[in-house]
């Protein structure tokens, strides 16, 4: 398994990480209805605040994690939201999703970041458990407010 950041010129594998995501999350209206171009997607990945990791099997994306680096004010430092994470099922309970967090957590090291925070839903036991198995458990609220 080879894990990589994704670059400007990954767009293809962007679009598959998508379809990962479409079907991991039983969310196809919100990852393939209204697909991006690719001048924003090649933009998106130029940004040095996105990034996109994929574990690729092969040639077959098999799962991957959107995170941001999130610049704070109070302090000279920046800490790293895992925004989406997801392994296509078939791959599944191998170590992917851990290893991807690995990864990351190796380059929010080397980037100087304080920490990697990410949410799950309550009734998404396994991810629960894989950050359980990482990190320290908190309980914020989520309130979703619209313009």
């Amino acid at each position: 398994m080879l894990i990589q950041r994704l670059t400007k010129t990954d767009i293809d594998k962007m679009r598959k990480l998508n379809e990962v995501f479409a079907i991991a999350f039983e969310d196809t209206e919100t990852h393939l209805q209204k697909l991006p171009k690719d001048t924003y997607l090649q933009s998106l990945l130029e940004k040095s605040h996105f990034i996109a990791l994929t574990a690729m099997l092969e040639e077959e994306v098999v799962g991957g994690l959107v995170a941001y680096i999130l610049e704070k004010y109070e302090q000279e430092r920046s800490e790293i939201y895992i925004y989406d994470l997801a392994v296509a099922e078939r791959f599944r309970r191998q170590g992917i999703a851990r290893s991807l967090i690995l990864n990351l957590k190796e380059m929010a090291r080397e980037m100087g970041a304080y920490v990697i925070f990410v949410q799950a839903d309550r009734q998404d036991e396994p991810a629960i458990l894989l950050y359980r198995s990482l990190g320290i458990q908190e309980e914020p609220f989520h309130f979703d407010i619209l313009p």
